[in-house]
């Protein structure tokens, strides 16, 4: 199987990412995996997609670090490859990191995706169904019923008004944001700070204004889905609860804004819930997302770069990793045993 990665760009990946374990346990497999950041791809003449592509040195790596280094380093395979060539693409970079720096480079993945689909590549999740879904409104799409109640406004008497019916406390974070960058939660007694939280978060665009769930103060909870369940490994659940540091007043559970990751037991209202939504992702062809949950409610659908993967793995003594691979090499598989019967939507989730 060759795979390739579609990421940001490999000076920001990390040795502890999601995306690198993935690489990892694909090439200790045996399997070639090209990363292609978001300035690599190019449309020729031809009509072929080609891309601008680094492997690291083919072996059995069991260190996240010695294999990212491979990827940097003098021994690293460049090459210019067709895309076309390609069993499988995923599309592990997150728009909204290039949002203000790289506004050209969002959309990307999504655009030369699509086009790799037409030369019979199988590209995950589906470049269609993440069209829908390059901010945080793609949660509304959802049924009421796991939803908080939410308001998405840029105009201040609107986000005001909303939070009074609330009684005063909220969460207010940026539309397009990501990594718990510029999210607030307000409540009552700071009301006079409130313009400024507001001017902070509308300098990212749109505001959400969510419903602030008590439940929350005990952090929130990450469930991957893949091929819309939640994913499994020899009986023990992919997810892990993220809570805040003892005594930090910081509302953000993201590990990447300092919270830490905690073992959790997967409850029937989390696998109702994920039931829920199981239609939707389907449809959308989303292969691999995840769930944040707090109490009975959905807070947000991680659908382009799910992070702590590698966490859980450690965590639960599991390689998910690994199963991700194998799940790739059956919709391969697939595909060559019924000779492209199946639309790039529905092998995404077989």
């Amino acid at each position: 199987m060759k795979l390739g990665i579609a990421i940001n760009d490999l000076k920001t990946e990390w040795a502890d990412y999601t995306t690198t374990h993935l690489a990892m346990a694909a090439a200790s497999l045996g399997h070639p995996v090209w990363y292609i950041g978001m300035g690599d791809f190019a449309y020729d003449a031809d009509e072929r997609v080609h891309a601008h592509a680094t492997m690291a040195p083919p072996k059995k790596y069991r260190s996240a670090e010695v294999y990212l280094n491979g990827l940097r380093g003098k021994s690293a395979i460049r090459q210019r490859i067709d895309l076309g060539e390609l069993d499988v693409l995923l599309l592990r970079n997150d728009p909204a990191d290039d949002v203000i720096e790289r506004p050209w480079a969002r959309l990307a993945g999504i655009n030369f995706g699509r086009l790799a689909i037409h030369h019979d590549v199988i590209v995950l999740n589906d470049p269609n169904g993440l069209s829908q879904a390059v901010n945080k409104m793609y949660l509304q799409y959802f049924p009421e019923q796991v939803r908080p109640r939410t308001l998405i406004s840029r105009n201040r008497d609107d986000i005001k008004a909303f939070i009074r019916e609330l009684g005063g406390t909220a969460v207010l974070k940026p539309l397009a944001g990501s990594g718990g960058r510029n999210v607030f939660l307000v409540e009552p007694h700071e009301r006079a700070n409130l313009n400024q939280i507001i001017e902070a978060v509308q300098a990212e665009g749109y505001v959400i204004v969510q419903q602030y769930l008590p439940e929350a103060a005990e952090g929130d909870i990450r469930l991957f889905l893949m091929n819309g369940r939640p994913l499994m490994s020899d009986g023990r659940y992919a997810a892990f609860r993220r809570v805040r540091l003892s005594g930090d007043p910081d509302l953000r559970n993201n590990l990447t804004a300092g919270g830490v990751a905690r073992r959790v037991r997967i409850t029937e209202g989390m696998l109702e819930l994920a039931e829920t939504v199981r239609p939707k992702l389907v449809q959308d062809g989303m292969f691999l997302v995840g769930l944040d949950i707090v109490g009975d409610k959905l807070m947000e659908i991680n659908v382009f770069s799910p992070g702590g993967l590698s966490g859980v793995d450690r965590m639960e003594a599991r390689n998910f990793s690994r199963e991700v691979i194998h799940a790739l090499e059956h919709k391969v598989d697939l595909r060559r045993r019924y000779r492209r019967n199946f639309d790039n939507v529905e092998l995404a989730t077989l």
